[in-house]
């Protein structure tokens, strides 16, 4: 259609919510699915943070907020910052969006000009190189081995640098992979960054408390601080505390940077719901023993997941440190003929055939930046993943 922007022309929908929505479409239609590609907490939100929200409506807060947000949230962030990563921020160095996925896109069309780099390791969020596209910059894609956890190294990073480097984004532990930053990692890539004063660090920190096996979360300000004043570190209470659909992310940053932000946010949602914003004040402030609990049951669901994959012919699985996501390789499926002749040339191939042929709703490989793997969503019960893991072992057992 003549109307249509051309910018749109540069990016495609959502490939995740692509297949949690043609789930939805089969088990309506009768279909027996398994959905795993949804990237959501099957548990309730706590119910000392709905219990927040209802107050805050008795008490009429259902009015507009500033854009950044409302300062006593803001102030509840400041305090997340310092009493969980070590990191001093002012309220006036917060910003408060619909979302983590708001809060970086207002980042991106805030900063990048034509022709502006941004280099995304892959596999990446789906969501980075479309939103980089939007804003006119160039995603820079630089392919991370699974050799070395599916993470960029610091000499891939150097290699991938030049004059039109804006941003570098890190997501640890990652989405899709669940492949987490050491602390040694992140300083090795810290030295890289400290050479190249005109790049900006996007840490996207969203599965910070869904890390598993005593690992040790640190975030890349934390580790160097003379990044600080250059890092974007973004993080939101939608996966740790069961909170998607109430889309709140928050960021901090330096004082211009957030500015810009929150001036794009001034003319397009203004703020998220001011309800969400009080319910997000108790769910930072209040009890906070639940994320080790709930993860514990992650771990589980992981270990789980990872033994069953690695029984599957044709199919390898690495156990990842954080998120609640396995990133299995098909390659030993690839150029293998389905039951009904039809051969898997391609990852997309693969989980066309799983969701066909056994009703298991997965994602592609290619859709995150690196073939021939898929990504797994373990957000759900045992027993979804127990008779999932069963119906592709016999999808995998029928190719030849």
């Amino acid at each position: 259609m003549a109307f249509i922007a051309d910018r749109l022309s540069r990016i495609k929908p959502s490939p995740t919510i692509a297949v949690t929505t043609k789930a939805a479409e089969l088990k309506a239609a009768g279909v027996d699915v398994i959905g795993l590609g949804a990237g959501e907490p099957d548990f309730d939100t706590p119910d000392n943070i709905k219990e927040a929200a209802k107050a805050a409506l008795d008490a009429g807060k259902t009015k507009y907020t500033p854009v950044a947000g409302t300062p006593e949230l803001r102030k509840a962030i400041v305090e997340k910052f310092k009493r969980e990563n070590d990191l001093e921020y002012t309220i006036d160095e917060i910003t408060v969006g619909c979302g983590g996925k708001q809060t970086l896109f207002n980042a991106f069309f805030a900063t990048l000009n034509p022709g502006d780099e941004v280099v995304i390791p892959a596999p990446y969020w789906v969501s980075y190189p479309d939103m980089a596209l939007m804003a006119e910059g160039t995603p820079v894609i630089v392919e991370c081995q699974e050799a070395n956890d599916f993470k960029i190294t610091a000499s891939e990073l150097e290699a991938a640098i030049t004059p039109k480097t804006k941003w570098v984004v890190l997501n640890s532990p990652s989405n899709p992979t669940g492949s987490a930053y050491s602390r040694e990692e992140l300083r090795a890539i810290a030295d890289v960054l400290l050479k190249y004063e005109n790049v900006y660090v996007m840490s996207d920190d969203m599965y910070e408390h869904l890390v598993y096996d005593g690992f040790e979360f640190t975030t890349i300000a934390q580790v160097e601080p003379k990044l600080k004043d250059r890092t974007l570190t973004c993080n939101g209470v939608s996966k740790s505390y069961a909170m998607t659909g109430w889309r709140l992310g928050y960021a901090a940053g330096p004082k211009d940077l957030i500015k810009a932000i929150n001036k794009v946010q001034s003319q397009s949602s203004t703020h998220t719901s001011s309800i969400s914003q009080a319910a997000s004040i108790e769910a930072l402030s209040g009890p906070q023993d639940f994320l080790a609990e709930r993860a514990e049951v992650f771990k589980k669901r992981r270990d789980l997941v990872v033994a069953a994959l690695n029984e599957c012919e044709g199919l390898s699985c690495k156990t990842p440190e954080g998120a609640f996501y396995v990133y299995p390789s098909c390659a030993g499926a690839i150029g293998k003929t389905t039951p009904d002749g039809k051969k898997i040339e391609t990852d997309t191939d693969f989980v066309t055939y799983l969701l066909e042929a056994e009703g298991v709703a997965a994602v592609q490989g290619s859709a995150f930046g690196l073939a021939p793997y898929f990504r797994i969503s373990y957000a759900t019960s045992d027993a979804a993943l127990t008779e999932a893991c069963a119906r592709i072992k016999r999808a995998c057992a029928a190719l030849k």
